[in-house]
């Protein structure tokens, strides 16, 4: 069984093809990156409108499959940014309607769970899934993924990208970020805000622009506002893994390809005899992680109609039933 993935929620166009025994046979990748400031909408779904055919087509070569191999597409239903996921989507819809196969939209918070999962062979983990816009501790119980605890304002990768644009980093700034801080040689002291297993990351972005404004090294600065972001993240997650029976922990999204994050995560998880995953080359969006999601629904019995396929943009992690 070849499955399809198209993922289309923010900068990134992915495309992504796997077989039956989840071995990734293509991962094509088109990444929308502004000439300045953040991400546009409009104009990211117009990038993924440019790119589709030629990823599309990429993916196919790629995988070396035909269209009569293909027995399932799926496409990244929400959250997102609303025309990113109408585009996508809606390339999705044309392509399953006209070979007459089978269309499921996935969540794409879950996906980012799904492919630590089975890439990684998990049974159960609780997860800290920290992307652009999403920052929560996640465990699977009673049929839906529960939010344990989460961001109350902006998510992990957005506040970092919000503190290069003010210091004249390039979009993404979190590598930029992760670079300059391995060069940082004091920490310097930040608002550190952790409710119960809730996160809040503006005012720490706001203390350290102005630190920077007052002539600090933006070394340091990067230094301390990781160590400061992340070492909040490991509390939240310690304390949901001190509460559950958890025995594995995942970090997923795109801030867990930072490698001090990982760190520090990866401490944690041990002094708790905890295994311990990040899903490599697989942490960022990607359309594999669609697929992935979309096999596992579709086995265990999910199906959608195109009147289901409608995007949501501000669909949650736990407003998805666990099926599979």
């Amino acid at each position: 069984m070849k499955v399809l993935g198209f993922e289309g929620t923010a900068h990134t166009l992915g495309v992504g093809i796997i077989d039956d025994d989840f071995s990734v046979l293509a991962d094509v990748k088109k990444v929308y990156s502004p000439a300045a400031g953040g991400i546009h909408p409009r104009e990211a779904a117009q990038h993924m409108g440019e790119n589709i055919k030629t990823a599309l087509t990429e993916a196919i070569e790629k995988s070396k499959v035909s269209w009569k191999d293909i027995r399932l597409i799926s496409f990244s239903q929400g959250p997102g940014m609303g025309p990113c996921l109408r585009t996508v989507a809606t390339a999705a819809r044309a392509l399953a309607l006209y070979h007459k196969i089978p269309l499921i939209g996935v969540n794409h918070c879950i996906a980012h769970i799904e492919v630590g999962r089975v890439f990684n062979k998990l049974t159960n983990p609780l997860t800290l899934y920290v992307s652009g816009a999403n920052s929560q501790v996640i465990a699977l119980s009673h049929g839906r993924y529960r939010v344990f605890g989460e961001t109350l304002d902006v998510g992990l990768g957005n506040m970092l990208d919000k503190f290069g644009r003010e210091v004249g980093l390039p979009h993404p700034a979190g590598p930029k970020i992760e670079a300059l801080a391995k060069d940082g040689k004091k920490y310097l002291r930040l608002p550190y805000t952790v409710k119960g297993t809730d996160l809040s990351f503006s005012g720490l972005l706001t203390a350290a622009v102005n630190l920077v404004k007052k002539g600090e090294r933006l070394e340091d600065v990067c230094f301390s506002l990781q160590e400061t972001a992340f070492s909040m993240c490991a509390e939240v997650s310690e304390r949901a893994l001190a509460h559950l029976t958890n025995r594995e922990v995942l970090l997923t999204g795109g801030v867990a390809a930072n490698k001090r994050l990982a760190e520090m995560i990866q401490l944690m998880a041990c002094e708790h005899d905890a295994a311990f995953a990040v899903p490599k080359g697989f942490t960022g969006d990607n359309g594999v992680m669609i697929a992935v999601l979309a096999k596992r629904m579709f086995e265990a019995g999910a199906r959608m109609e195109i009147e289901d396929t409608v995007v949501l943009p501000k669909q949650r992690t736990d407003d998805v039933e666990v099926v599979w």
